[in-house]
């Protein structure tokens, strides 16, 4: 099983260090980073499959439900604050959950269990529409999707598929826990991923460019 994937953003270095204490002990986490300032948090959400941001609300650079605005949707957001006033703001953008401090760890497994739920309960398929024809792909017959303008195409062994929408909108729809975007044009099925060589991820024997944004993450994730 892969693992979810979290950051931690609060000012507070105590409470940075008590919820990547929270992570250790769970085996089925992996803190990738933690930040003081939700600036620096940004670049690692747009270019890294982050499934967890668990979130300060009260900081001084900005706001964590200001930042909470501009993570992707397909990253689940724990919202982390001593002032229960920000529950009904934090829950109106759709958070996964929202830990009021003191957070015990009782009520910290809690809300990563409620990701695990959804991640089990996802549907294995997405349906593309092409032309006037609707197509069901399930996650494991495509191999990876390849952005031409303004459509994409999904590769599978024996047929492509020509969709119009953007790369940017299947990000959000399709599975982290499968699905990784390696480069503007390109997301691939991590598992059917075989090799890593130079700049290039191989797919039974096509070739996929990495890009260098995304080299560093693709090598940790993948291999």
């Amino acid at each position: 099983m892969n693992k979810i994937k979290c950051i931690v953003v609060d000012d507070e270095e105590l409470a940075r260090a008590l919820l990547k204490s929270y992570i250790d002990k769970v085996d089925f986490l992996e803190l990738v980073d933690s930040f003081e300032n939700p600036i620096d948090a940004m670049l690692i959400t747009k270019n890294a499959d982050i499934d967890i941001v668990f979130l300060d609300i009260q900081m001084p650079e900005l706001r964590g439900i200001d930042f909470a605005k501009m993570v992707d949707s397909s990253t689940k957001v724990v919202f982390t604050t001593a002032y229960s006033e920000y529950a009904l703001e934090g829950f109106e953008l759709n958070a996964l959950d929202y830990l009021l401090k003191p957070i015990t760890f009782e009520r910290f497994l809690k809300a990563v269990n409620k990701f695990k739920k959804e991640e089990v309960e996802f549907n294995d398929n997405i349906t593309v529409r092409s032309g006037y024809d609707l197509h069901k792909l399930k996650y494991d017959q495509i191999l990876y999707i390849e952005s031409d303008s303004e459509y994409v195409i999904f590769h599978t062994s024996d047929r492509k598929i020509m969709s119009h929408q953007t790369l940017k909108s299947l990000v959000q729809k399709l599975p982290s826990s499968i699905f990784m975007k390696v480069h503007r044009s390109f997301i691939v099925n991590k598992k059917k991923v075989s090799a890593l060589k130079g700049r290039n991820l191989l797919i039974t024997d096509i070739k996929i460019p990495v890009s260098d944004s995304y080299f560093e993450v693709v090598k940790k994730d993948l291999f």
